[in-house]
């Protein structure tokens, strides 16, 4: 089974210290061989998850992680480049439809290494959608947020609120403590102990098994 290298996280560490792109240059086969580290694990990792989400069996990890480039042109920070890797698995069949569904990400940075899923900010036609089906199968999507396994992995659904009900719904909707939500979020943290075990990526599998009705629920909801 594929690991995630020492080497892979201390290339990170190395360069959050020295975000400058003549020391990325010179460092440049540690890079190559840090995200080479970082394909190959994701890779395994969404033969994991299509063994329970057969929609994402198509996916190739090279089209699911995030270049390492950060756009600068409306940012503050101009360093060149982020200090993390990052993959996110959909069904989606376009790398620029990947926020479109819910689906599973990884995120590599020491310190904050973290699998999630869910739609974060989901855009207007898929946001009414969300909010419909939680409406209509309060129960169904209660009951997948209350699951042992939802909630030794993810504790409780995360994500930006409204201050108020959202349109089409009166403030006193049974339901509107979940209708509120802009962002519908699940988040497990991991140490760096558990990414550089040799069982992380059966970890990543049980999790992401635990988040499938979750991201399933919130897919549905545009079928």
């Amino acid at each position: 089974m594929p690991t995630i290298n020492l080497s892979t996280i201390q290339f990170l560490k190395d360069l959050k210290k020295n975000n400058n792109r003549d020391w990325f240059n010179e460092h440049k086969p540690k890079y190559q061989e840090a995200r080479e580290n970082f394909i190959d694990f994701v890779q395994e990792l969404i033969l994991q998850i299509a063994s329970f989400d057969p929609s994402i069996a198509h996916q190739e990890a090279k089209k699911c992680v995030f270049r390492i480039y950060r756009d600068v042109r409306f940012s503050k920070d101009k360093s060149p480049y982020k200090t993390h890797f990052g993959a996110h698995i959909t069904s989606a069949l376009n790398k620029s439809d990947i926020h479109s569904k819910a689906g599973y990400y990884f995120h590599l940075e020491p310190g904050d290494y973290f699998l999630a899923g869910g739609a974060y900010l989901p855009q207007g036609p898929w946001l009414k959608a969300i909010r419909q089906e939680i409406a209509y199968n309060a129960k169904e999507f209660k009951a997948i947020l209350n699951s042992d396994s939802f909630k030794k992995y993810f504790g409780e659904m995360e994500g930006e609120k409204l201050k108020t009900a959202p349109r089409d719904y009166p403030k006193d909707h049974p339901e509107i403590a979940l209708l509120r939500h802009k962002s519908f979020l699940a988040t497990h943290q991991c140490t760096e102990k558990q990414v550089l075990s040799k069982n992380f990526v059966s970890h990543c599998g049980k999790v992401f098994e635990a988040l499938f009705p979750f991201d399933d629920f919130l897919n549905r909801s545009m079928d």
